[in-house]
């Protein structure tokens, strides 16, 4: 799957979550969920939850803290998709 269409999927996953429009206007693989795009943490379980189910991957602990930004998000979610 090519970046691209990664980060087109997470700005589907992310949207109900965003307080920050204008940030999400400008998404781009440095956009970091809880600074940029004003996720609060609560919501951030619900984004990693969605993308568990729209990739059908599991996401452990350990990457689910890491899953801070649009890039870190890609980069699990690639290894998780190369590890079916």
């Amino acid at each position: 799957m090519k970046k691209e269409e990664l980060i087109t999927k997470l700005k589907a996953i992310v949207k109900p979550y965003i307080q920050d429009e204008e940030a999400f206007a400008n998404l781009s693989e440095n956009t970091d969920f809880i600074k940029d795009l004003k996720i609060n943490s609560a919501n951030l379980v619900d984004v990693v939850l969605d993308v568990e189910d729209e990739f059908d991957i599991e996401i452990d602990n350990d990457s689910m803290e890491k899953m801070l930004s649009v890039n870190a998000a890609i980069e699990i979610i690639e290894a998780k998709l190369a590890s079916k």
